[in-house]
């Protein structure tokens, strides 16, 4: 009943940190679309240079928020806490600190040894955008986390 518990924390947290992102991309794609204001060289210098910090901070946070989803998916499909290489239990000491990790401590070792796949995501602004699924977010209960007793 612990690990329950505590898979349906990560999964406030989860959902937490997503609408958190959401409105942080939504609100620096506005600030984005304002353009440039007036001013001198030095001006149109400074701005473009912050526009590419916001771009750069963009891409993190979107690469972040999809990896949050993809984890909510995963407990809503029942899957979330096992890894995906080799299907042991990632404990929930690893989850706390890592929400959206796929991978045990072991597979992320030898997957980072290895040189193993990387996903790569590009800067998705639609997704701060993306309230068609939040229409489908519900939350979830205990009864809706399986979990194998038998181990």
């Amino acid at each position: 009943m612990a690990r329950k518990d505590a898979l349906l924390r990560l999964h406030q947290s989860l959902i937490a940190k997503r609408d958190a992102l959401r409105k942080k991309l939504a609100a620096d794609l506005l600030e984005t679309q304002a353009g440039p204001g007036g001013g001198d060289v030095c001006d149109a210098a400074s701005d473009g240079t912050q526009n590419e910090l916001h771009s750069q901070l963009a891409a993190l946070e979107s690469r972040e928020l999809g990896q949050i989803e993809q984890a909510i998916l995963m407990i809503r499909q029942g899957r979330y806490g096992l890894c995906d290489m080799c299907g042991s239990r990632i404990p929930i000491a690893r989850l706390k600190a890592l929400p959206f990790t796929p991978l045990c401590i072991d597979c992320q070792r030898k997957q980072e040894l290895t040189g193993g796949r990387t996903s790569s995501f590009d800067v998705n602004w639609e997704t701060a955008y993306e309230f068609e699924g939040a229409a489908n977010d519900r939350e979830v209960s205990l009864g809706d986390i399986e979990i194998d007793y038998s181990e």
